[in-house]
């Protein structure tokens, strides 16, 4: 089947689903992005990502965006402190500037969630978007391809739908009965505004890079995001309904403060301003992970990337730099078997034979990098700072 004529639905305009179709249109191949939110600016996203050379940063080259990522990232710091409960800081890791000798986690140029999304949107043809179409459901014709319902009522028929869609994602039942599970630990976020100004002694304490200070199954995670802003995790193992157990309002952010401000008692004091001192309110984050590995019987005419595929935990999982990586590798796939004229679905078995070992590999360096931060003998189990290379896993063309 000549490419031209290939109908390809990607579901999800996260990373992933907007690389790949950027890489797809590089090469000439249309693709067709289908989102549930309403617009681009409708849910903005906070957070800096920081993109690995051999992941991130390679799918935006082959995306033909270097230069763009170049022009909006900036230094991402990657200090790294691990610290006890009483403050003490136990390990220390600067960046690496590449000199030989140093061990520490390399430079890497960080970029915000937002200007990633509207770097990829801008540099996709008009029209590629179809804001709004939340996928119902999808019917197999029984020659591969499949028709996609929506929400509205619309539906087409398509050789390939792709699913980018999330961590909830409609499209894996299709080809997977796993569904995420509840890892047993939540993450309540909270975080600093201007903190250098108006928090000093709390930017003095995260450096220019990573905190986290871990005892037993309790552990406090801050993070610089962006110049002037620091997000913090409070970390702990419980039940996903433990606010619900304790009678807790998770919007009354004064309940939440104090109830946090009790499971971490006795913590030194310079710690609990993390959770004291805060500007914003508190976001409830229970993690969940897809089981590790997670495969599925080839499906001709569907498959999966990002959290779809490979959801995890996010202590040292680097979601969406696998993502962007996902999509772009199943597009340069797809377009090598345009190139060579054969079945695209010949692009989609290669690309699902690579990504299978590499996302195990990933996934599971995860889930033991959060057993091990909240083991009963934590801090002592996370000397080092989690790093996220995996270059041995990547599918070299």
């Amino acid at each position: 089947m000549p490419a031209t004529t290939l109908r390809i639905a990607i579901i999800g305009a996260g990373p992933g689903g907007l690389v790949c179709a950027r890489v797809l249109q590089h090469h000439g191949m249309p693709a067709a992005v289908f989102e549930q939110q309403p617009g681009a600016d409708a849910r903005p996203q906070r957070g800096t990502l920081a993109l690995w050379p051999e992941s991130g940063q390679a799918a935006l080259r082959a995306a033909g965006l270097e230069r763009e990522f170049r022009a909006l990232a900036r230094p991402e710091g990657q200090e790294t402190r691990l610290l006890d409960r009483t403050g003490a800081v136990l390990a220390r890791h600067a960046a690496e500037p590449g000199a030989a000798g140093t061990s520490g986690p390399p430079e890497l140029p960080g970029i915000g969630r937002q200007e990633l999304r509207r770097l990829l949107l801008d540099s996709l043809a008009p029209g590629t978007v179809h804001w709004g179409r939340y996928l119902r459901t999808l019917h197999p014709r029984g020659d591969g391809r499949h028709e996609a319902e929506f929400d509205d009522g619309r539906g087409a028929t398509f050789d390939l739908v792709i699913g980018a869609d999330g961590a909830w994602s409609r499209v894996r039942p299709m080809v997977s009965d796993a569904t995420p599970h509840y890892s047993g630990v939540t993450f309540v976020e909270t975080g600093f505004e201007d903190v250098d100004a108006r928090h000093p002694e709390i930017a003095r304490l995260v450096g220019h890079g990573r905190m986290a200070a871990f005892s037993g199954a309790r552990g406090l995670i801050a993070r610089r995001d962006g110049r002037d802003r620091i997000q913090v995790h409070a970390a702990f193992r419980g039940s996903e309904d433990w606010a619900l157990t304790a009678g807790l309002d998770l919007a009354d952010t004064a309940a939440v403060r104090t109830a946090l401000l009790g499971r971490f008692a006795g913590w030194d004091a310079r710690l609990l301003a993390l959770l004291r001192d805060s500007d914003s309110g508190f976001t409830n984050r229970p993690l969940f992970a897809l089981p590790v590995p997670h495969t599925w019987p080839h499906t001709p005419g569907l498959t999966l990337l990002g959290d779809a595929a490979h959801l995890m935990t996010p202590l040292s999982g680097p979601g969406a730099d696998l993502a962007l990586l996902d999509g772009c590798e199943l597009a340069r796939c797809l377009a090598e078997a345009h190139t060579w004229q054969s079945d695209p679905d010949q692009g989609v078995r290669a690309y699902e034979a690579a990504l299978f070992p590499r996302s195990a590999a990933v996934a599971g360096s995860a889930a033991r990098a959060l057993d091990n931060a909240l083991a009963p003998e934590a801090p002592q189990r996370t000397h080092r700072p989690p790093r996220h290379r995996f270059t041995r896993h990547l599918h070299r063309r």
